[in-house]
């Protein structure tokens, strides 16, 4: 466990049993959230990097041009 992790929970072992609750849902829910996300883009790592790869192959064979910030008047 990290210090960082360690001091705070050694705070919130000061909370009411109600707050220690509180705040366990709220961790809890948040790792949750990080897998799910985790998931979600290890799922569409290799479509993105197939895109990623065509549009590079398109631009390096001419068939696009890269876009100009504003675009000209």
């Amino acid at each position: 466990m990290t210090e960082l992790l360690d001091k705070a929970i050694r705070e919130a072992r000061k909370l009411s049993e109600r707050d220690q609750d509180a705040l366990g849902a709220i961790l809890l829910e948040e790792i949750a959230d990080e897998a799910r996300w985790a998931r979600k883009f290890a799922d569409t790592r290799r479509t993105l990097e197939q895109i990623a790869d065509e549009s590079l192959a398109a631009l390096d064979s001419g068939e696009t041009s890269p876009m100009e910030f504003p675009p000209p008047k």
